[in-house]
């Protein structure tokens, strides 16, 4: 029997692009969904097995850039391209940070849009879920959460020993710690070693709606409630009765949100959007952030009220630079992931190998770690990794002289990236790149020395 034609869920605001793009891959033999705005796709991806989805960034009911971490969140299986213009490389390195798998330009030729979209499609999605779909399993399934959590550096062992603590409590945990450092995967191990473990696990990334559209997520609606509401729907807070509500980025919610879950942490009721019948509801929140919560409550963005109902209990985790051999220890966990799924026979990786990842600076963390490995594992032609394996990011010498102060926004290293796939794009035709890349080709020769760029890079 014939395999069944993959999925394939295009999200973007400008119809005629959809529509070409949605007939281009039809006739390339995959099954094409279209969708203009994040309401719609969500619908399609809870619908239907969607294995990838093309996402563009700006969109008529958020950003395209936030919505890939809800899509991970929910879907964490299915894999996001970015569809980016340009103008917007800033927005394409963050939904990078947020899970996503690669990104497109617009102004690229429709035939290496569809080469790169057969390459993610036609590997193996599920090899990239979270820390894969398996180990999810065993986490829900296991006596304990934490097994799963790997590493044996100080900071990372502290963190965990909390967390084991408090676990069996109904108290509030708010999980603090740059973007990628797993705060998903320690809500879960709380979860998985509490007395809830046989109830839901409901996470929310508060970041990825607009306020109207998390309400309405969170605490459901009537029929009726606004426009479009035809039916009566059950929020995340109601489906996680009984067990665990996980509030990622918490610190994004909107003041006048917060108050309202103020009172489900006080109460443990709910009313509904548009409803009057108030719900009573047995839930535990643990929440997430990357942001300093004590600025911004001395900015009026966050409710101290609700800052000390969230924070019974903090857990901050550790960067993975700060992590020191737990890098070469999560790298050999993913290697042997990675190697499982696509059938390679990987043994380990060369001193060099393991010399360049220690001496990284890991902005993205654990998930840019996990994204490399991936792409080492792909193009490895021997059982064991060599640093060439490695992409240019991780041998440039540009890293080791940043300052390790400097703001996560910070783009040079992601750049450097951007500026080499627009040469190989345009086959190291300087002249069309800077065009492209709206810059003066002075700007551009000047950029390719600073960045040690070269053609054989791409060889």
């Amino acid at each position: 029997m014939d395999a069944l034609p993959k999925k394939i869920l295009i999200v973007d605001d400008d119809i005629g692009f959809c529509n070409l793009l949605r007939r281009m891959l039809q006739l390339e033999g995959y099954d094409v969904f279209t969708a203009f705005d994040m309401r719609s796709a969500t619908d399609l991806l809870k619908k239907n097995d969607i294995d990838t989805v093309l996402l563009d960034v700006m969109l008529p009911d958020g950003n395209g850039t936030i919505f890939t971490g809800n899509i991970k969140h929910q879907f964490p299986a299915v894999r996001v391209i970015i569809l980016t213009g340009l103008a917007d490389i800033a927005g394409c390195v963050q939904a990078i940070k947020n899970g996503a798998n690669d990104y497109i330009i617009k102004g690229d030729d429709f035939a290496k849009i569809i080469l790169a979209i057969k390459e993610a499609v036609d590997f193996d999605a599920t090899a990239i879920a979270g820390v894969t779909i398996e180990n999810l399993k065993k986490i829900t399934h296991g006596p304990t959460g934490f097994n799963v959590i790997i590493g044996s550096s100080t900071p990372i062992l502290k963190a965990k020993e909390l967390a084991e603590k408090i676990a069996g409590t109904n108290a509030s945990v708010l999980l603090c710690g740059e973007t990628g450092t797993g705060k998903e995967l320690f809500a879960k191990a709380i979860h998985n070693s509490s007395e809830r473990r046989s109830n839901p696990f409901v996470a929310v990334n508060c970041s990825a709606l607009a306020k109207d559209l998390l309400e309405s997520e969170l605490f459901g609606h009537e029929a009726g409630a606004f426009t479009g509401a035809h039916k009566e729907k059950k929020g995340m807070i109601e489906e996680a009765d009984g067990g665990t509500l996980f509030l990622d980025e918490i610190g994004e919610m909107n003041v006048d949100l917060q108050a309202k879950l103020l009172r489900v942490l006080e109460t443990q009721e709910f009313l509904k959007v548009g409803g009057t019948v108030i719900h009573k509801i047995n839930i535990r929140i643990i929440s997430a952030t990357n942001k300093d919560l004590q600025i911004e409550i001395a900015e009026g963005r966050f409710r101290e009220d609700l800052f000390y109902r969230l924070n019974v209990f903090t857990i901050t985790l550790p960067s993975l630079k700060e992590r020191g051999s737990d890098v070469v220890l999560l790298a050999g966990y993913f290697i042997k992931i990675f190697a499982q799924k696509l059938g390679k026979n990987i043994q380990g990786m060369t001193e060099q190998f393991k010399m360049h990842l220690t001496g990284y600076q890991w902005k993205g963390n654990i998930r840019e770690l996990k994204n490399i490995i991936e792409r080492a594992v792909i193009l490895a032609p021997a059982s064991i990794l060599s640093e060439d394996l490695l992409p240019p990011q991780i041998l440039s010498p540009v890293h080791l002289n940043s300052d390790k102060n400097s703001s996560p926004y910070d783009l040079s290293v992601f750049e450097r990236l951007h500026i080499q796939k627009v040469l190989t794009s345009t086959r190291w035709n300087k002249s069309e790149a800077a065009r492209l890349l709206n810059i003066s080709v002075s700007t551009l020769y000047r950029k390719i020395e600073d960045y040690m760029l070269s053609h054989e890079e791409n060889n």
